[in-house]
């Protein structure tokens, strides 16, 4: 199956409904069948349609039902599912927390604060970590929350492409480890570790050589169950120290 991609659809439409050109369906723009429906509106329950059910249940026809429309309805405000999932992403970083950091603080705590705020982010709206973005939408929302993340590496030591790299590198470890936090929590609402264990461990000890493996069993054994948070914390303290490394100031 084909990953959903943001940017995929019509880049001047998409722009143009991103940025709420007249004529586009804002709120004070052109209206559909139904009294009061906007673009606003059908992005809004787009939104809460893929938070509770997942982006696979996100279809123009489960959206006009949500919306009390017909299908043809839902394409008057967006000509598609492509251009749809651009504003989708756009409008939940408008929304996301964004903490202003004070005066004085260490680069970071900045670039903490960031990595934390992407991870509640992706907590609350999962369908996002599936979504391909190598082309994001330029609206207003992925652009005032671009402008708010570089400020966390800007006058560090870093050159302007740096600081951009050194942002998708953490929001690439945030992605990551998002996708395998969501997978143990799926995991878990079938089976629970215990469980799981309780069913493979007998078989595992017959079939498996400690002296063939001696590393896979000593580490496993330590390590038990996977811990997101736990590689959350390593794998963040990792980063931090590599940008320290890289700038040549020491990591608190």
């Amino acid at each position: 199956m084909a990953k959903e991609r943001s940017g995929a659809g019509d880049p001047v439409r998409t722009l143009e409904l991103l940025w709420r050109e007249p004529g586009q369906g804002s709120a004070g723009g052109r209206r559909g069948p139904r009294q009061g429906l906007t673009v606003d509106a059908v992005v809004a329950a787009a939104i809460a349609l893929a938070d509770e059910e997942g982006a696979a249940a996100l279809t123009m026809r489960a959206l006009a039902q949500r919306l009390g429309v017909t299908p043809m309805s839902v394409y008057t405000y967006v000509p598609g599912k492509a251009e749809l999932l651009d504003l989708m992403l756009d409008e939940t970083y408008r929304r996301m927390r964004r903490r202003e950091p004070s005066g004085r603080e260490p680069w970071q705590l900045k670039v903490t604060r960031i990595a934390d705020d992407n991870r509640d982010l992706l907590e609350r709206h999962p369908w996002i970590a599936d979504l391909a973005g190598t082309r994001p939408p330029l609206g207003p929302g992925v652009i005032g929350k671009y402008e708010h993340e570089l400020a966390a590496f800007d006058g560090i030591g870093l050159s302007d492409a740096e600081m951009d790299a050194a942002l998708t590198h953490l929001l690439g470890f945030v992605q990551t480890n998002a996708l395998a936090a969501a997978d143990v929590a799926e995991h878990q609402r079938h089976r629970s570790d215990d469980e799981w264990w309780a069913l493979v461990g007998p078989l595992l000890e017959r079939v498996m050589d400690p002296e063939r493996h001696p590393l896979a069993g000593r580490v496993g054994a330590a390590v038990g169950a996977f811990d997101p948070q736990a590689v959350w914390d390593f794998g963040l303290r990792c980063v931090l120290d590599g940008l320290a490394r890289r700038i040549g100031t020491d990591s608190p």
